[in-house]
């Protein structure tokens, strides 16, 4: 029999025992000689008044050679005859001691294993002898009290594993490492805390229903997939044809909450479809959304955001928001195929990233099933709050080559039902009528934990504000788009974008497990309108700072698909989050006059340049991959360029 109640485990523990009786034993002979001695020599000529040889040579002050040749002629222990004697009779009896000593020992270890072994077939008779329905609660107690009385006799290597994991709680009462959250900052958090401390036992609690996944494809690829299953498999093929899932790690990766806490090697457990709704920051608890309490060491708040809506939407009524559709989750993104499939009409709310990606996404069905595409925004044309103009239109035009009727300058008075169909109805007068709104109109990060937790809630930018370490509190850590942190560079800032919940969780990970890193990154994002058309972003991009673009001919690389071609992966910013340029060599050259690209001009690709004080702090590259390090340098090094064509040149666009 093996396992945790094998008789061969206390067998061997009891040999084990037995050796160390035994080393007990002869210790304590040698022990009891060594005082016989001691005492025989207290009971000497010296202690009883009587001077040995050598004291009386000392006291005639004889000269030093004739006491060593006097003391070294003497032999035997000082006393004679008498001495021996006694000495004889204490090893006797010292001997004799030990052995008692012994068999006393050896008689109790024999007694303890007895009782040992006992309890452990108790125990095992319990739980490989499930009770009688009629009488499951009552044995399931008596059971349970057995245990508790036996655990003391039970070492911590034999206790019930497999068994006794079913009469586990699903939630952990104490995770070491407890992360808010379930989204890429997360996860990134938890693999850098495994990364650093393989034994770490980490707890994601998540109120989203699926395991951590990535967001960027749910707007990207899964639309264009030829799988009719994709909505089930959530597998892609990326631009470079290569295929993967949406979710970070399948199922067997991770481990189930209830066994977490005794798990030797740790992992990391996910408990989805749970909301922390309380934290006391003091004690060092959570509460959950069932009453459920976790303690913990060390925190992250990755809460993420929630899409934002309308007032006049908010305000239509309850048909109108059925009809409604606030994307961010695997949820919307079912929910939204789904209707694509069923209505004639759909229109988008919103020109920004999201936006657009959704609506080239859904133009793409426009002529294989008759779908018409609506959409519209207040700005002149699409990402009109990133792009400058002549960009921004250029964009609008290929988004309505894609079969989209692209409204801009378009801002919602009022939507209603009128018969079957809702009616939206826009400041200038304008009316459209569709089946269904897709609201993409931005994030509001998830503060809603900064009340009971006594976190300070950024007034600008929203969010949580944190120290350079990413830090809210000594073991509290924010990361995501719920941090607004502070940029050495370009001053305090909340970003939305994947690669900052990649790098800010990691790094975030590190720091809860003590490497102390200040967030230095300065993190890129990217847009694909198709397979043809996309662009990398970095720092501040704002149509409203002044901006200078440098643009050459594009050729058959110049593309996402290429892009991913060279780079191995789809999401890009996998293959370069934090690398950066080691050094930058820019031509000295005299000032040239840039000209504004004109209307029309097919901008192939390009760099654009976002100044403020005649520094760049920022830049798009159009239609331009794998350059991120030398942007990302060239922001870092925060320097006034005279010629800003020379470092265009940096990034290669003139190569054909």
């Amino acid at each position: 029999q093996s396992g945790p109640f094998s008789p061969f485990r206390w067998r061997w523990g009891r040999e084990r025992t037995w050796r160390r009786s035994v080393l007990v034993a002869v210790t304590a002979v040698m022990f009891r000689c060594r005082v016989a001695a001691t005492v025989v020599r207290a009971l000497g000529p010296r202690s009883r008044g009587r001077a040995g040889a050598g004291n009386l040579l000392q006291r005639w002050k004889l000269p030093l050679e004739a006491q060593l040749s006097r003391q070294m002629a003497t032999s035997g222990i000082p006393g004679g005859r008498y001495d021996n004697v006694v000495l004889a009779v204490f090893t006797g009896l010292s001997a004799l001691g030990a052995g008692i000593y012994v068999y006393r020992i050896l008689k109790d270890n024999n007694r303890h294993y007895d009782e040992r072994r006992a309890a452990l077939e108790k125990i095992r008779q319990q739980f490989e002898k499930p009770p009688a329905v009629a009488d499951a609660a009552s044995q399931s107690t008596a059971g349970e009290r057995a245990l508790k009385d036996e655990q003391k006799l039970v070492p911590e290597a034999v206790k019930p594993s497999e068994t006794e994991a079913s009469a586990r709680p699903e939630c952990p009462s104490h995770a070491p490492f407890l992360l808010i959250g379930g989204g890429t900052a997360a996860f990134a958090a938890a693999r850098s805390i495994r990364a650093r401390d393989p034994g770490a036992r980490v707890l994601i609690v998540s109120e989203d229903p699926e395991l951590p996944y990535m967001r960027p494809p749910l707007s990207k690829e899964l639309w264009f997939s030829e799988d009719p299953d994709v909505t089930q498999t959530l597998r892609f093929k990326q631009w470079n044809g290569k295929e993967r899932s949406i979710y970070f790690q399948p199922p067997s990766f991770y481990v189930p909450a209830r066994d977490l806490p005794y798990i030797e090697n740790g992992g990391v457990a996910v408990l989805s479809g749970r909301k922390v709704v309380h934290m006391d920051v003091r004690g060092n608890v959570v509460k959950l959304d069932d009453g459920t309490q976790i303690s913990y060491d060390k925190c992250l708040i990755a809460t993420g955001g929630s899409p934002r809506n309308l007032p006049v939407i908010e305000r239509a009524g309850k048909e109108v928001l059925q009809r409604l559709t606030l994307f961010r989750k695997i949820d919307d993104f079912h929910s939204l195929e789904k209707i694509s499939r069923e209505v004639k009409s759909i229109t988008i709310i919103g020109g920004g990233f999201l936006g657009s990606e959704l609506a080239c996404a859904l133009g793409r069905k426009v002529q294989s099933r008759g779908l018409e595409v609506i959409q519209m925004f207040p700005e002149n044309g699409n990402m009109g709050r990133v792009l400058p103009e002549y960009l921004s239109n250029w964009t609008t035009n290929k988004v309505r080559q894609e079969g989209v009727n692209v409204m801009p300058n378009a801002v919602v008075k009022s939507v209603s039902v009128s018969g079957d169909r809702l009616l939206i109805k826009l400041k200038d007068g304008r009316k459209v009528e569709t089946d269904h709104i897709v609201a993409a109109v931005g994030l509001e990060p998830n503060v809603e934990l900064a009340k009971s937790a006594g976190l300070e809630v950024d007034s600008d930018f929203g969010g949580f504000r944190v120290n350079a370490e990413l830090q809210a509190r000594s073991n509290i850590w924010v990361a995501g788009d719920a941090a607004c942190f502070y940029d050495i560079k370009l001053g305090r800032r909340r970003v939305e974008h994947h690669d900052h919940a990649v790098v800010s969780g990691r790094l975030a990970g590190e720091n809860m497990t003590g490497a102390a890193k200040p967030y230095w990154h300065q993190s890129m994002f990217w847009s694909d309108l198709g397979p043809e058309v996309g662009y990398e972003a970095i720092g501040l991009v704002d149509s409203s700072l002044p901006t200078v673009g440098v643009f050459a001919k594009a050729t058959s690389k110049d593309t996402p698909k290429s892009a991913t071609e060279q780079s191995g992966t789809g999401i890009r910013s996998e293959s370069e989050t934090e690398t950066e340029a080691s050094e930058l060599k820019v031509s000295a050259a005299s000032p040239s006059s840039l000209q504004v690209p004109q209307q029309g001009e097919d901008y192939g690709k390009g760099v654009v340049f976002y100044l403020r004080d005649k520094v760049v702090v920022g830049i798009v590259l159009w239609n331009i991959f794998n350059r991120m390090p030398i942007a990302r340098k060239i922001i870092k090094d925060g320097e006034e360029h005279a010629d800003l064509n020379e470092v265009a040149k940096l990034f290669n666009i003139h190569e054909e």
